[in-house]
């Protein structure tokens, strides 16, 4: 048995409307199924049944030390389509106050950001297979969203899953 890729992901939040909020308005999930204490929530370009599953733990519920002082998740990774969505879902993480951080990382531009509970994410653009060669994987710097439209083109799309050339 080969595992392929991941099919979602479940988080537990604090609060369900502000986290149902926060991943609708700015990632642009929405929701396909709701309980009273979880939302289960299906990213735009996504056939799957959700992507995202949100289970209301309470206000009183503390902070994940996972990385910190816990053994636990670190991040989730979203892949976008186009550099502009990039930009646009930069922009829109940089106007709620949750971007924490942007990188290149030769064969994946990201921007890392943080949600409601504190729970850290990616959001990023893998260069397609057919452009990888004479990029460095080993090499990051700062991510210039701007540049790689430039070089890469506006209307080039991800290489969905991909991150080496070994990989197709």
């Amino acid at each position: 048995m080969a595992i392929h890729r991941l099919n979602h992901a479940v988080l537990h939040i604090r609060d369900l409307e502000t986290s149902v909020e926060f991943y609708t308005s700015l990632l642009g999930f929405r929701v396909v199924f709701r309980t009273p204490n979880a939302a289960f929530l299906r990213a735009g370009g996504s056939t799957n049944d959700h992507d995202l599953g949100l289970f209301h733990t309470g206000a009183d519920a503390g902070d994940s030390e996972a990385g910190v002082s816990t053994v636990g998740l670190f991040h989730l990774a979203w892949e976008v389509e186009t550099l502009p969505e990039l930009k646009d879902v930069k922009n829109r993480l940089t106007e709620a106050g949750a971007l924490v951080n942007e990188t290149d990382h030769g064969t994946t531009k990201s921007l890392y950001a943080k949600d409601p509970d504190g729970l850290e994410f990616e959001v990023c653009w893998l260069v397609p297979a057919e452009l990888l060669p004479g990029i460095d994987p080993q090499v990051s710097g700062p991510l210039d969203i701007d540049a790689d439209i430039e070089r890469f083109g506006a209307e080039t799309l991800s290489g969905i899953g991909v991150s080496t050339a070994l990989a197709r």
